[in-house]
């Protein structure tokens, strides 16, 4: 994990609008995260083995997360009502690349109340899962995310 450089070089493409999601990316702040966020949030992820509810958890699991990429760029965006979905790609663990998209969903003031997110490749997308589940042990409930199992000598 950099942990250093972060999503703070997260950018937006050309044509990328950005918004309250794409500012809390590159600030890295629990806060950012939650002032975009509706009071009950859901959270469902390709890295999460459950939902993660809630402004204050689904803040943490996104701040967190900002900051094990050591790039990331918004690549596309397009909108459709209250959705808005975007494509991005991302580096991570000393240039693995990571490729995405984000669903996020919308109440009438405009706060995120569902956001949807797919990671790939597979073996990036466990990796992730798994140094968020090393990062908040304890903070966030066990079994929420990926736990590799040790090589039993096969």
């Amino acid at each position: 994990m950099s942990g250093t450089a972060g999503a703070r070089n997260a950018i937006t493409a050309p044509g990328v609008e950005g918004g309250s999601w794409t500012r809390a990316f590159a600030a890295q702040e629990e806060d950012g995260f939650a002032e975009a966020f509706a009071a009950d949030v859901l959270l469902e992820a390709s890295v999460l083995r459950r939902p993660v509810r809630g402004r204050e958890k689904v803040a943490l699991v996104m701040a967190t997360a900002s900051k094990v990429y050591e790039s990331l760029v918004f690549t596309h965006e397009t909108r459709d009502g209250d959705r808005t979905y975007l494509e991005w790609e991302a580096t991570a663990f000393g240039g693995t690349e990571l490729l995405g998209s984000t669903i996020l969903v919308r109440d009438g003031a405009g706060r995120i109340t569902r956001a949807v997110i797919q990671h790939r490749p597979l073996t990036g997308l466990l990796t992730f899962s798994a140094e968020l589940g090393r990062l908040l042990k304890g903070r966030i409930e066990d079994g929420v995310f990926h736990q590799p199992v040790p090589d039993a000598g096969r």
